[in-house]
C-alpha cells in the first residue's frame, strides 16, 4: 500500500488548499507554487503514487481528471487560447509528490515544452 501524501489530507479538507473542483472521483486545487497565471493541480481522490502504478480500474477517476481540467480551462477564461495539461512520472520526469496528478497550466504563452 502506497504512504499517504499531502494530496490526501488536502482530498479529506484536513489541511488548508484553496480547491477549485471536487466530486467523488477528483479533487482540483491551486499549486501553492504557481508556475503560471493558472496552476490547478488535479488529481484522483484514490492514492495512486506513480503513473506506473495505474490500473485499469483506475480509468474513471483519470478520464475524469481531462474533463475536469476542460471545465476548470473554461471557468478560469483560458480555454480559447490555450494551456497546458502535465503529468510527472518519477525522480527523473520530475515528480515531486507521489501521488499521480495533473497540472493545468496557463493564462500566458507557455513556449516550447522542453529547453535544453
Amino acid at each position: 500500500m502506497a504512504e499517504e501524501t499531502i494530496f490526501s489530507k488536502i482530498i479529506r479538507r484536513e489541511i488548508p488548499a484553496d480547491v477549485v473542483y471536487q466530486d467523488e472521483l477528483v479533487t482540483a486545487f491551486r499549486d501553492i507554487s504557481p508556475k503560471a497565471p493558472t496552476h490547478v493541480l488535479i488529481v484522483p481522490n484514490v492514492l495512486i503514487p506513480t503513473a506506473n502504478d495505474v490500473l485499469e480500474a483506475h480509468e474513471h477517476a483519470l478520464g475524469r481528471m481531462f474533463t475536469v481540467a476542460a471545465k476548470i480551462a473554461r471557468a478560469e477564461g483560458i480555454a480559447e487560447d490555450g494551456y497546458r495539461l502535465i503529468v510527472n512520472c518519477n525522480k527523473h520526469g520530475g515528480q515531486e509528490v507521489y501521488h499521480i496528478h495533473m497540472h493545468l497550466l496557463g493564462g500566458e504563452p507557455l513556449g516550447p515544452m522542453l529547453s535544453n
